[in-house]
């Protein structure tokens, strides 16, 4: 892709400008946007990918790809996993199983680099990494972008090098080398102060930082308990064969309908777990044992079990390509 963005491309820059989850006020509303942008996504784009982390909001973002593919005759865009190497494990199974399931291509991101030097020097989370002994890719991006001066920097993923690099530069890669013009992603309003100002449709052009490309970003006006409801009303009774048509809310993983488990229904058992934000395995803890959606979720905050290193860094992340 050249340093000019594609001029092919007829979107809105300022749509959901100034807006609010409260300027959607009902399910019906939130899930037309989402078709709309969805729409508008996968026809303007030539080279779209969408993120999928596993989580509910990527998980939800996909549903919405699926069906507006379907309805629409539009190819489904291969999903893009940052494989950060600090996933639970139920992260990769459940990828892996879904994955299959609806027949997805994926995009395996990784810093491949930061990888090898992990393998070869069998760390575990937490371990310093020296800063000399990697690539002049990661080293530039350690000390020309991040003007971080220290000679090593430890293994996590929640902290500003340890993010960057597993996560930033890996999708940064994958995106220049497959191309893609539009990532759509996940990302909601409510869920991150630095992510309140977002729009449908948002540039990010600039080729000293990322490959230019523009964030499709279907679900910004959901909240946390409108992801829940419109999971166990639509994405579950459309796609697991057995399920009530009308939509039935599970209490825990053994009060499943109609014999159901946990392996038929798309939703991390992490979330059934009593997880309501998934992280690294490292730095990622339960709230309650409740399943996610029976939390108080008007009282509590949806990413206290995150390390929060990272939550106060995220709008210098964000200007570097984060999600």
């Amino acid at each position: 892709m050249s340093d000019e963005f594609p001029d092919y491309l007829d979107v809105d820059y300022t749509d959901g400008e100034g807006e609010t989850p409260a300027d959607y006020p009902t399910i019906q509303d939130k899930i037309e946007k989402a078709i709309e942008v969805t729409k508008r996504g996968l026809e303007q784009y030539r080279n779209p990918a969408v993120m999928w982390t596993g989580g509910k909001d990527s998980t939800l973002t996909l549903y919405f790809i699926k069906e507006v593919a379907e309805k629409y005759d539009l190819e489904t865009p291969p999903a893009v996993f940052i494989d950060h190497y600090q996933h639970f494990d139920e992260i990769h199974d459940f990828v892996d199983h879904w994955a299959e399931k609806w027949d997805l291509e994926v995009i395996y991101a990784r810093n491949e680099d930061v990888g090898a030097y992990v393998e070869e020097h069998d760390l575990e989370p937490g371990d310093d990494i020296s800063v000399s002994e990697l690539s002049e890719h990661n080293q530039h991006h350690i000390r020309d972008l991040l003007e971080y001066e220290e000679d090593t920097f430890p293994f996590l993923l929640d902290t500003y090098v340890g993010n960057h690099l597993l996560k930033t530069v890996a999708l940064n890669d994958a995106l220049e080398e497959y191309d893609v013009d539009g990532v759509i992603s996940g990302v909601r309003w409510d869920e991150q102060e630095a992510r309140a100002d977002e729009t449908f449709f948002s540039p990010r052009h600039d080729p000293d930082i990322y490959p230019p490309h523009d964030r499709i970003q279907p679900i910004l006006q959901f909240d946390e308990a409108s992801v829940w409801e419109a999971f166990w009303n639509f994405v579950v009774p459309d796609t697991v064969e057995g399920y009530p048509e009308d939509g039935y809310v599970p209490t825990s993983a053994d009060d499943l309908p109609n014999g159901l488990t946990m392996a038929d229904i798309p939703v991390s058992p992490k979330y059934f777990a009593g997880f309501r934000s998934l992280g690294s395995e490292v730095s990622t803890d339960k709230t309650t044992e409740e399943p996610a959606w029976l939390q108080d979720m008007a009282n509590t905050t949806e990413r206290a079990g995150r390390a929060q290193d990272k939550e106060d860094l995220m709008e210098r992340l964000r200007d570097l390509g984060y999600m």
